[in-house]
Formats: structure tokens, C-alpha cells, sequence
């Protein structure tokens, strides 16, 4: 059996509160010590952490793989290597994939295709409707039953609202999660950027803010009649963070996460028509960007997920209206949060409970701890190390990220998954 230890990491536990220097024991596929001395223990690999951080691998719960179907701008492989160079050791994917993640013969294609790879583990969610069309439900109870985790239609909402009402339903009798895109879509669909100086500065057409708000308070409303577990994906406005706030004291079961674009960026960098700075949500007013950081920080908002989005040139090369939505997120993930440490938002602790233990509980997933017996899924970083972010380099398929040449502080040293080593930085 394969043995490693990490010695004189500072090791973080978000799910036990451990923050303390110490070593880590390795046996096989499983932690089998954590804390303390383990100077004594022979026949090992050992890593030297002195000044480093340790922590369990972060779990991200929004990501676009683009397999199947679109394996140009993103594989199970790609995004893997991308995942494993960004300290994701566990991904959960969106549906949106071409066919749509619908029936139980791709979520086994999935599966059998993250066993093939062999780097970060990969979940996936299911369509919350056939077709992602939004008008006929999949057969939840039955995707569930072979690995689905959770019910969304991706990107787009589930606008019609007795349908939401029925998949929240059929969802709460099986106790299933369901994630909405919070955006109301006849208000969105008409804009391009937030409403606002900066759209009208551009000429371009803006979505109000209140197009995620009207969502959200919809589906809440929906939740108090089904008692449904409820997800809001990424969310961007401060009105929709008090929203959630206000049902989250009410005793609804209701979570929600953003993404780094959110917290790190307002409107203003779309500068002069910057597609690769075209959200979905849009990004927002400083306001905003302000109340999403407070969210986090008094624990509204539970998870940070890198809403991963990879597209090619030709989906981003194009005039503002015409370019598609979204960026990469995977690599980018723990050097943008890990501004929220810096900029004293949160404690080193906080941070990662929001990146591991805090999704992998709404996802009801056995990782993102470190205690004897979990699964070996590791991230060693440098919180201090500076670089300058650089699309060109990442691993993903897809450069599509607005942070060319953006100093940030915090790199990945090694990364590990079931005791395997899938990334080591090469400095």
C-alpha cells in the first residue's frame, strides 16, 4: 500500500474547524492520521509543507464539460487537467451537453468516462425537463437511482411556473435537489449587460436586476408549497441575496452559490465591449458585487463554484450581442477566492468551507473533509505565492477568461485524488 505524508502543512478541516500546523498520513486511497507528530512513521513518501496550506480538494458544483458533443471546446479529459491544476478534486457537470444529460444511458456514459480518465471525480446533474425544453419532466426518481445528483435545466430556467411547481414535487417525494439559473428569461433575453450607466454608456441593452430577483422570489414561493430541497445557482444581485436571506431565516430548505466573476468584478469590466466579460448573469453593479462578498460572509451564501463555461474563439470573437455567455473558471477557482482571505473578508477557514465541505454537504457527497478514513483528496497551496493569471496557459481547451494579466495571490502546489497525485506544479 502506497504511503505518503505531508509534514508541517497548516492543515484546514472547515468540517471539524481544524486549523493547526501539523502532518498527514496517506495509506492507499484514505487519510489514516491527521494532526500531530507523525515524524515516527516510516517507510514513506514524505512532502515537506512547512508554510503551505492543506486542505481537503475543493468540490465544484457548477461546471461545463461539453462532453458529449462538444469535446472541441471541452472534454472529460480537458477539464480534468484544467480541474486538477485548479485543486478540484470533485466536479459536478451541467446537463447542457449535446444529447442533453436526460436519460440514464449518458449519465452512465459520464460516469464510465471519468473512470477512464482517472483525474478529478466527475458527477453530473440531470435535465430537470426532457429536452432541457422546459415543458415535459425526465424521470428523476430513476437518474437519481443511477448517479444523478441534482435537477436543473443548466443555463436556462425552468420559466414556466406550474411546471417548476411539479418538479419541485416529484423532486421533494424522492427528497432530490433542484438548481435553477435564477433569471427570469422574457426579461432577460431582451439585454445583453446589467441595466445600468455602463449599458447605456455602450448602447447596449440591459437586464434589470430584477429579472433574477422575480425568479427567485417565484421559486420560493414554490418551495413553501412542496417543502423541495432548492438551489439558486450563482447568484448576482444583492436583492436576490436578501431574498434567500429572508427564507433561509423562515426554515425554508433553500441554498444558493456564486462564482468568483461576482465577488472579484463589476459591470465596468466590459470596458469597450469585452465579450470575454459576457455573463449570464451579467455582471453587476459595485453594489452588488458588494452585498454578494457580505452573503458570504454572514453565510447566506453557501458554496463558491467556478461556473465553469468554455467556449472556442469563434463562440467569443464576435460583435457584443452575438457572443455567447460565459467564461472558464476551473483554474482560476482558489487564486480569485482566496482574494475574499486577502482582502480580510473571511478567515482561511471560511474560505475553504465554502469551496469543499459546504457544497459537497448540499450535494450530500462523502468528500471535502480531512478525518481517518475519508477519501485522500487533497489540495496543498501556497495562499501567498504571486502570479499573474495568463488564458494562454491554461489547460482547458477553452481560453475564454477576462483576467489576462490580473495579479493574484495563491497557487496550487500538488493536488490529490484517492491517494493518487493528478497535478504538481512544476516550480
Amino acid at each position: 500500500m502506497n504511503r505518503l505524508i505531508f509534514r508541517r502543512a497548516r492543515l484546514l478541516d472547515p468540517a471539524s474547524g481544524l486549523d493547526t500546523t501539523g502532518d498527514l498520513l496517506v495509506e492507499g486511497e484514505r487519510l489514516a492520521a491527521v494532526g500531530g507528530d507523525l515524524s515516527t512513521v516510516g517507510d514513506a513518501d514524505t512532502v515537506m509543507a512547512e508554510g503551505l496550506c492543506l486542505a481537503p480538494g475543493l468540490v465544484d458544483m457548477r461546471v461545463q464539460l461539453r462532453e458529449p458533443g462538444a469535446e472541441h471546446m471541452e472534454s472529460i479529459e480537458s477539464g480534468g487537467r484544467a480541474a486538477a491544476a485548479g485543486g478540484v478534486t470533485t466536479m459536478v457537470a451541467l446537463p447542457n451537453t449535446d444529447p442533453p444529460v436526460d436519460d440514464v444511458s449518458v449519465v452512465e456514459f459520464l460516469a464510465r468516462r471519468a473512470r477512464e480518465v482517472r483525474l478529478a471525480k466527475v458527477h453530473t446533474y440531470a435535465a430537470a425537463t426532457k429536452g432541457l425544453a422546459g415543458r415535459e419532466l425526465t424521470e428523476m426518481g430513476l437518474l437519481a437511482a443511477n448517479g444523478a445528483l441534482g435537477f436543473t435545466d443548466g443555463v436556462k430556467a425552468v420559466a414556466d411556473a406550474l411546471i417548476m411547481r411539479r418538479v419541485l414535487a416529484y423532486a421533494r417525494s424522492f427528497d432530490l435537489l433542484v438548481l435553477q439559473h435564477p433569471e427570469e428569461p422574457s426579461l432577460a433575453r431582451v439585454g445583453e449587460v446589467n441595466e445600468g450607466e455602463i449599458a447605456t454608456r455602450l448602447g447596449l441593452a440591459g437586464i434589470t436586476p430584477m429579472a433574477e430577483l422575480i425568479m427567485v422570489e417565484r421559486d420560493l414561493r414554490l418551495v413553501e408549497i412542496t417543502g423541495a430541497r432548492y438551489h439558486a445557482a450563482h447568484v448576482s444581485t444583492a436583492a436576490s441575496v436578501e431574498a434567500i436571506r429572508h427564507a433561509k431565516a423562515q426554515g425554508l430548505p433553500v441554498t444558493c452559490d456564486t462564482a468568483p466573476p461576482y465577488f472579484v468584478l463589476n459591470e465596468t469590466a466590459i470596458g469597450d465591449y469585452r465579450t470575454f466579460a459576457k455573463l449570464s448573469p451579467p455582471l453587476r453593479s459595485e453594489w452588488d458585487r458588494r452585498a454578494v462578498i457580505e452573503g458570504l460572509r454572514d453565510g447566506t451564501i453557501d458554496a463558491i463554484a467556478s461556473d465553469h463555461a468554455p467556449w472556442d474563439q469563434d463562440s467569443k470573437r464576435l460583435p457584443f450581442s452575438s457572443a455567447a455567455y460565459g467564461i472558464v473558471g476551473l483554474e482560476t477557482l482558489l487564486a480569485l477566492s482566496l482574494e475574499l482571505y486577502h482582502n480580510r473578508h473571511l478567515d482561511m477557514i471560511e474560505l475553504i468551507r465554502l469551496l469543499t465541505v459546504n457544497p459537497a454537504g448540499i450535494l450530500r457527497l462523502r468528500v471535502g473533509r480531512l478525518a481517518v478514513g475519508a477519501p485522500a483528496d487533497l489540495v496543498l497551496f501556497d495562499p501567498d505565492h504571486p502570479w499573474q493569471i495568463c488564458p494562454d496557459e491554461f489547460r482547458s481547451k477553452s481560453k475564454n477568461a477576462p483576467f489576462d494579466d490580473r495579479p493574484v495571490r495563491g497557487r496550487v502546489r500538488l493536488t490529490i485524488v484517492d491517494g493518487r497525485t493528478i497535478f504538481r506544479h512544476p516550480g
